[in-house]
């Protein structure tokens, strides 16, 4: 920002000692005095993330408060020292400021010092705030009573009397004040001015803009930045040692079916809750021998589905590291010769130790893998697998169980049915099937329960495992891969997920779980066991039996292998005798065993007859790539992104207080100043209230909906993988919700500043300022989530919009006005979008007026004249500016939609 900076107020295009020079070096001062406050807000997330360390050693008696915070305060003086440094030695001479090598240093210490100060400032809001939300909030707002009131965006004559406590109080104002000082009472600013109350040019300056115009202040603001400095650290170390941390409260909700039956099961048998899946087993066993009508979740039939592979291989491009370390082959293969078959009915566990290869299998076979190299033979029933019509047949229970937070079990499950199941199932059907699959995951008592975040809020991790299974259950799936169900949970938990899975199964559909580790009672839950080691080989492939009696066999049959003991859990012992440490001392290799075995034969004679279609059997067949047309995904995804947005009540409280707080302050602060222009400065300080009412509520809404749509992108990824919609409908119903949140948000915003900052009252007038507003705040969302869109996390897409931001800032037309802006950077004016609305709500609340305008050292001149010639803004040119914001939010629209349709940072 610095050399851009420099280019754009470069010393040739900076004359100076008269009054018609001065703007060019209040925008050059402002800008930079902006930047190295702005720099100090990255203290605030930074506090916020320590914090919860923090606060749990403190609670341990680690350390008191202070010996966390002095180091911290202490070692940022050397990053203000280097980050001030670098920000003068690249603008000071390069823009011209006063050659005095003491005015240099004294630029340089006025911008150390409040560097300093705003470190400090963020890092106890940080610690006042505590949570990144409730820290934003305050720091936002914070951040705007400082600027607004620090003596450049309104000038501290024009304040209103009650008012002026808080110019006083503004750290910027004295930062502001030390540099303008520091370069206005230089020399070349000295000559004498005729009609003026002040002897030179320079004073002249700084009296107009109410600021101070003696030596000795410079030295006063330099000592209240210094004293800010060290009462914010003193307040930061207050905080740390009084305030306690906000814990989120975990509303898990009791799943009371699920008690009463571990309740039941527990004092009926003393092995507890082991028992849940032994008794589901048996539950299972008698319910596959009867009839099908007495299957559940049935309600809707499904064709039952086989799925067999032959020897499938996956490579990916060899890593650049490995390279590196001297490897020659251009691919690193991950899969090697993976053979198998999974049938309906039946329930198949994939095993092996981390980095076997068992979820890059899974993936490999649902076709979620989104790059590498796959090799061999995937058939469903007989036919060569399809992808696109594949999709529509299986369902993929992800290990993270990714969810929109805000909707509740039963709106996730009438969603997922909604957009999945064939488009002639009648609603009354498909509701009817969403109750049959809540009762058959046991979730049905929990059916108004919101999902919330992970962690945070909302359902328990097996409550969402189970609400995983049944958003693909929904879907009515034929076959169905699950990513390790059990992981995370504790042996009641995951009891009650395998519960579930086994209800799933014994519906006839084919099921493939991964499992990492199992105990006794879950592992046993499975009917077969596909057992890999490291570098992506089978080990075993083949019925479990009871008790695991032929997996103990088969392995036991091999010479050297340590026999089992009795009631060790044959888990536990297959991965330790099959592991490469028992290979090397017995000197075999476990897939070749395998390999070479009848039981390999048997399973290849298996694969065969599973890929050959069965006589009067035909290939999977959808006239359409998706369950519903264009118009129902748009209905679905508005829909769900309704009550997400209704729900979401921090969001929108946040986002309606910030509107109401902004509005009022600046309606405040420029109370009546729209029909009172008279001086120069009116005019400018009526610019100063459009530029920062546009920029501060525009950047917070780009701002705030980044992690909105960051959390919504994640569920997108999973929802687009099962072939739920197109890109289209979820970014049109992402951005229709937003935009209606924020006309309502803009017609409460344009009312109080329209209302207070007194224009005209005419509908013409009300209309524009309304329109550029709305357009204004909708692009800003759209510039948020367009960037989230084209970034892997919504932490990068803050640094990139932060670094936008500041070039929409440079050239709104408020800090260098148009026709000032050098003639190689006048292009990037057009380029954004902020100076266009500048433009639009100034010109067309003040463009037409006539009245004269009282200039310094100048004859008056009408209001539409001035703007025209100085300001660069014509009143005719509205028409244009108008159209301009259609092709911003189109932009901005098109750009977030190409982004979500292309760019997928999810890698597998």
């Amino acid at each position: 920002m610095a050399t851009i900076a420099l280019t754009v107020f470069l010393r040739t295009q900076m004359r100076a000692g008269h009054l018609e020079d001065a703007p060019k070096f209040w925008g050059a001062l402002f800008f930079s005095l902006i930047n190295v406050m702005f720099n100090g807000m990255a203290e605030l997330a930074m506090t916020v993330f320590r914090l919860p360390l923090f606060f749990k050693q403190r609670d341990a008696l680690f350390y008191p408060a202070w010996a966390f915070g002095l180091p911290i305060c202490l070692l940022r003086i050397p990053i203000s020292l280097v980050e001030s440094g670098i920000w003068i030695i690249l603008t000071y001479y390069t823009i011209g400021f006063a050659p005095a090598a003491s005015r240099f240093f004294k630029q340089f210490l006025a911008f150390f010092g409040v560097h300093q100060m705003a470190l400090s400032l963020f890092r106890f809001i940080a610690a006042v705030g505590r949570t990144e939300i409730v820290a934003s909030t305050i720091g936002t707002f914070t951040l705007l009573m400082v600027f607004v009131l620090g003596g450049f965006i309104v000038s501290k004559n024009d304040i209103k009397p009650w008012m002026i406590w808080g110019y006083y109080i503004s750290p910027m104002m004295y930062g502001q004040n030390a540099i303008a000082i520091n370069e206005f009472l230089d020399k070349r600013w000295s000559t004498p001015i005729n009609g003026s109350s002040q002897p030179t040019v320079g004073k002249t300056l700084l009296k107009e803009r109410g600021l101070f115009a003696d030596e000795y202040w410079y030295w006063i603001c330099i000592g209240a930045l210094t004293a800010y400095s060290l009462l914010f650290n003193v307040l930061f170390i207050a905080a740390l040692t009084f305030l306690k941390p906000l814990v989120d409260s975990k509303a898990v909700i009791a799943d009371e079916n699920s008690e009463s039956n571990t309740k039941k099961q527990v004092t009926s048998n003393p092995e507890g809750t082991d028992n849940l899946v032994r008794s589901a087993r048996g539950t299972a066993s008698s319910i596959s021998s009867s009839n099908n009508q007495s299957r559940r979740g049935m309600v809707l039939p499904f064709q039952p589905l086989s799925l067999a592979f032959d020897h499938v291989n996956y490579y990916v491009d060899m890593p650049a590291e490995m390279k590196s370390q001297g490897v020659v082959e251009s691919r690193l293969q991950l899969l090697q010769d993976v053979s198998g078959a999974f049938r309906p009915g039946v329930l198949t566990a994939l095993v092996g130790v981390s980095g076997a290869g068992k979820t890059t299998l899974m993936d490999v076979l649902s076709g979620r893998k989104t790059g590498g190299y796959i090799e061999g033979s995937i058939s469903i029933s007989g036919y060569t697998k399809n992808q696109a019509t594949f999709a529509r047949v299986s369902g993929y229970c992800e290990q993270n169980d990714i969810h929109s937070p805000y909707v509740t079990i039963f709106e996730s499950l009438l969603y997922s049915s909604w957009l999945r199941l064939a488009s002639d199932v009648k609603k009354e059907t498909r509701e009817m099937f969403v109750e049959e699959v809540m009762e058959l995951v046991e979730l049905y008592p929990l059916r108004n329960a919101l999902v919330g975040l992970p962690g945070v809020d909302g359902l328990s991790t097996e409550q969402r495992k189970r609400l995983t299974i049944a958003v693909e259950l929904v879907a009515n799936p034929s076959i169905i891969f699950m990513d390790e169900p059990t992981s995370g949970l504790d042996a009641r938990a995951a009891a009650i997920v395998m519960r579930a899975v086994r209800n799933t199964v014994d519906t006839g559909r084919t099921m493939v779980c991964t499992i990492h580790q199992p105990s006794i009672d879950i592992f046993e839950a499975f009917d077969e066991l596909l057992l890999m080691k490291r570098g992506g080989k089978v080990t075993y492939a083949g019925p479990l039996g009871r008790h695991s009696h032929k997996l103990v066999e088969y392995f036991e049959a091999i010479p050297g292998v340590q026999k089992i003991k009795e009631g060790y859990n044959p888990a536990t012992w297959m991965l330790e005798i099959s592991s490469t440490a028992v290979e090397a001392q017995l000197k075999i290799d476990f897939a070749e065993v395998y390999a070479n075995s009848d039981l390999y034969r048997r399973n290849q004679d298996l694969i065969k007859e599973l890929s050959t279609p069965q006589p009067g059997s035909k290939d999977l067949y959808f006239a359409t790539r998706y369950s519903q047309s264009f118009i129902t995904q748009c209905k679905a995804c508005f829909w769900k992104q309704h009550w997400s947005y209704w729900r979401n009540s921090r969001y929108n409280a946040i986002r309606f207080f910030m509107t109401l707080v902004i509005g009022i302050l600046f309606g405040v602060i420029f109370w009546g100043k729209g029909d009172q222009i008279h001086k120069q400065q009116d005019l400018i300080n009526l610019l100063g209230a459009t530029y920062s009412a546009v920029l501060f509520l525009g950047a917070s809404n780009a701002s705030a909906v980044q992690s909105v749509v960051a959390i919504e992108r994640t569920v997108f990824y999973r929802e687009r993988a099962a072939g739920m919609y197109s890109e289209l409908p979820y970014a049109f119903a992402q951005v229709a919700i937003e935009t209606i949140y924020v006309a309502i948000q803009t017609f409460i915003y344009a009312l109080l500043l329209y209302s207070m900052i007194g224009y005209d009252w005419k509908v013409e007038k009300f209309l524009y300022f309304y329109y550029f507003i709305f357009m204004c705040f909708t692009y800003f969302s759209m510039y948020g989530m367009m960037l989230v869109a084209l970034t892997p996390g919504h932490q990068i897409a803050a640094i990139v919009m932060s670094f936008f931001l500041s070039f929409w800032n440079l050239f709104s037309g408020f800090l260098i006005p148009r026709p000032l802006i050098p003639i190689w950077w006048r292009w990037y004016y057009w380029a954004s979008p902020v100076a266009w609305t500048i433009y639009g709500i100034f010109t067309s609340q003040v463009g037409d007026k006539k009245t004269l305008l009282e200039i310094p050292g100048s004859a008056p001149k009408p209001v539409d004249a001035f703007l025209k010639e100085f300001l660069g803004y014509d009143y005719d040119f509205l028409v244009p500016v108008v159209l301009a914001h259609v092709g911003w939010v189109l932009f901005f629209f098109f750009v977030f939609a190409y982004g979500i349709k292309f760019l997928n940072f999810q890698r597998r």
